[in-house]
């Protein structure tokens, strides 16, 4: 099984031995940097039926661009970082991104 988004801290284990195989060497923290990214940009893309918003890393934060290139939302983290909420509970990180990709798109 090949993982491309790892949501939870076996997988990112599992992700992290896999890249190695191809050379890479991330970190578990880059994995999972990587992983809240890809999860929440996954969960603004449905909610807005589209890729209309990019989301980026700015610092610890999450910021939301609109098509214009026009900063439209931030998120941050609910704890110390969005690292530290991953590994307390992939699956609460994973509903909160869920909430806040909502919140980002306005709803459209």
């Amino acid at each position: 099984m090949f993982i491309q988004i790892p949501t939870d801290m076996d997988e990112v284990q599992l992700r992290q031995l896999q890249l190695k195989q191809h050379g890479e060497d991330k970190t578990e923290d880059e994995i999972i940097s990587q992983a809240v990214l890809d999860i929440f940009q996954g969960f603004l893309d449905q909610v807005e039926d589209g890729h209309y918003d990019t989301a980026s890393w700015q610092g610890e934060t999450l910021i939301v661009t609109d098509i214009d290139g026009e900063q439209t939302a931030t998120v941050t983290a609910q704890g110390a970082s969005f690292n530290a909420d991953f590994r307390e509970s992939a699956e609460k990180l994973e509903l909160y991104l869920e909430q806040e990709a909502v919140r980002a798109s306005g709803a459209r």
